[in-house]
């Protein structure tokens, strides 16, 4: 499905009944909707579930803009002002990497009306690049297209515990969107906007009292595990779980666990 929002072309997976509470699926760097799978369609069950292709990503559109976190941030209002969530609903939001930085600001904007906090492998920590990140930045710039499709392939074997688990498609679908007008923008733009900067640590101490789940993969090599701990320092009242045998995204690797895990904590 698509909805116009100010003249962006916004692509969004809607799933369930529009009474039950909301839950919000923020990707990550370079990403899409698609990277949840069968988890919003499996939550709806019991929510209503909106997965997005952020402004910049996927098959929303690409304007030519700075991607800062406050951009995604205000955009994301006037996604949901557009979708028709009132602005007292209470929201659930699970991010994912970027999206999890993303999840962390808008949270901290918008504190009244989140109920519950969900990360994956979240950025907002970093300050600078792992070496991981670079290699993955230099993948999408690379210009010759088959060593790009090389590299890429590289890259996302490694954001897996296990290379065997990376699907060919995956790689295709990634190299027919960054190809797309404004897509190497976007992907740069965000790149360095997220990774050079951190969250303010002073205005995330007012989100703490939110219910909030940090889950990891212990085999990240995007960004390391140590980050997880380094969360829960800060948000004192997290819960956080650590996956054996997953990298930068659990949800993938772990659907089944995952999906009890976010059902559990978001019904409690």
């Amino acid at each position: 499905m698509y909805i116009n929002v100010e003249g962006i072309n916004v692509k969004y997976d809607e799933f369930g009944k529009s009474n039950e509470k909301i839950v919000l699926f923020l990707h990550g760097l370079g990403s899409s909707s698609l990277t949840w799978r069968d988890i919003p369609e499996a939550l709806s069950k019991h929510f209503h579930t909106i997965a997005l292709d952020l402004v910049g990503f996927g098959l929303t559109d690409k304007p030519h803009e700075n991607y800062t976190i406050d951009y995604f941030c205000k955009f994301l209002d006037k996604f949901l002002s557009k979708m028709g969530v009132e602005s007292t609903e209470k929201l659930n939001v699970i991010g994912h990497s970027l999206g999890g930085y993303i999840a962390l600001e808008y949270s901290i904007r918008n504190k009244t009306r989140i109920n519950k906090l969900i990360l994956f492998n979240s950025s907002g920590l970093l300050g600078k690049p792992t070496p991981l990140l670079c290699d993955y930045l230099n993948a999408v710039l690379t210009i010759d297209p088959v060593l790009r499709y090389n590299n890429l392939k590289n890259v996302f074997e490694k954001l897996l515990a296990d290379r065997i688990r990376l699907l060919p498609i995956v790689v295709d679908i990634f190299v027919s969107i960054i190809d797309m007008p404004g897509a190497k923008h976007a992907f740069e733009s965000a790149f360095e906007n997220s990774t050079s900067t951190t969250l303010d640590l002073n205005t995330i101490d007012t989100i703490k009292e939110i219910p909030c789940l940090i889950i990891w993969g212990e085999k990240d090599r995007l960004i390391p595990v140590t980050f997880a701990e380094k969360f829960r320092e800060i948000l004192e009242n997290a819960t956080i779980l650590i996956m054996k045998d997953a990298g930068h995204s659990p949800f993938i690797e772990k659907p089944a666990i995952v999906y009890q895990t976010l059902l559990d904590f978001l019904v409690t």
